[in-house]
């Protein structure tokens, strides 16, 4: 197992602190009103105002709720599709990591409120992010770029992985700690089982309750690695957290994409967690990470390719 004390700060460690105060460690286990509630007050703790000049509206897209920033005129629509394992999360979750992004990159940015496990089963999730994302592209005709954070990093992929062929035109997408359908008895699962803000029996909890039966196979709309190809993807940056049981599903969906042919550029964050965008205005290195992955969105959205 991992040395945690060894690799995560003290800002870092200030921010699980604050987080567990919040958000108990067995949460997971909790019942699923409860989780969403205590996730929701955790999040609100942690927010901040939106930079000046974005405005969110909300709105339906396909018949799925979704908030939509801007703070401009922009040829490009980020699709961003919150983490939460699934369970918990929504607008309001993720809504100010919206708002810097938008504010950052200039791009409008829209968020998803895509239905949610245990009432919704896969593959609701994806369906909702697909409709959602369609709609987007049908009323705006505007690039896009698909990013997501965690379950959201899934979906984000899902979508590109499900789009090819299709009208949708995504210049990029932006993981952020994904989960993408990686081998839960190998590597990073088995390493870091126990770190702190993501456990392996968390993930194996989230897993089990998105699934109505028996775990698809070669579905990538519900796992991207499941994929029987990976050409024609967009080009892809990757954030992984160094210690996080997720973080090899980052390693081996870049070494997919690579052997592909598709650009790919991935980052590992050294003593970073699952779930450290939220730590981003008390830690240098989640404020460093958080610059990148804004960066990423920008030069995407923007056509360009700098890795």
């Amino acid at each position: 197992m991992a040395d945690y004390q060894k690799l995560i700060d003290a800002e870092t460690w200030a921010f699980i602190e604050k987080t567990n105060a919040c958000y108990p460690e067995d949460t997971a286990t909790f019942g699923v009103e409860d989780q969403r509630r205590i996730y929701n007050d955790m999040c609100t703790e942690f927010r901040v105002p939106y930079p000046v000049g974005v405005t969110a509206l909300d709105r339906d897209y396909g018949g799925v709720p979704c908030r939509q920033y801007t703070i401009g005129g922009s040829n490009v629509v980020v699709m961003y599709y919150h983490g939460g394992g699934f369970v918990v999360g929504g607008l309001d979750s993720h809504d100010d990591v919206c708002a810097e992004i938008c504010a950052a990159s200039g791009h409008d940015v829209v968020s998803v409120d895509y239905r949610m496990a245990p009432e919704h089963k896969h593959p609701a999730m994806f369906d909702d992010a697909m409709v959602a994302t369609r709609a987007v592209f049908a009323e705006t005709g505007k690039l896009l770029v698909l990013c997501g954070d965690s379950a959201g990093g899934n979906l984000a992929a899902s979508v590109s992985h499900m789009a090819r062929g299709t009208e949708l035109d995504i210049r990029g997408q932006v993981l952020i700690y994904p989960g993408l359908g990686g081998d839960f008895d190998k590597g990073s699962y088995l390493e870091f089982a126990d770190a702190p803000m993501l456990t392996r029996d968390d993930i194996v909890i989230y897993r089990d309750v998105r699934l109505a039966g028996e775990e698809p196979v070669g579905d990538p709309s519900y796992a991207p690695l499941h994929d029987s190809s990976f050409e024609g993807l967009p080009p892809t940056v990757i954030n992984t957290a160094q210690c996080d049981p997720l973080s090899d599903d980052g390693v081996d969906y870049e070494a997919a994409l690579k052997a592909a042919g598709v650009p790919v550029h991935r980052v590992d964050e050294a003593g970073l967690v699952h779930g450290h965008m939220r730590a981003r205005h008390m830690s240098a290195r989640s404020s460093a990470s958080f610059e990148r992955i804004k960066e990423a969105v920008s030069v995407l959205g923007a056509g360009r390719w700098p890795y």
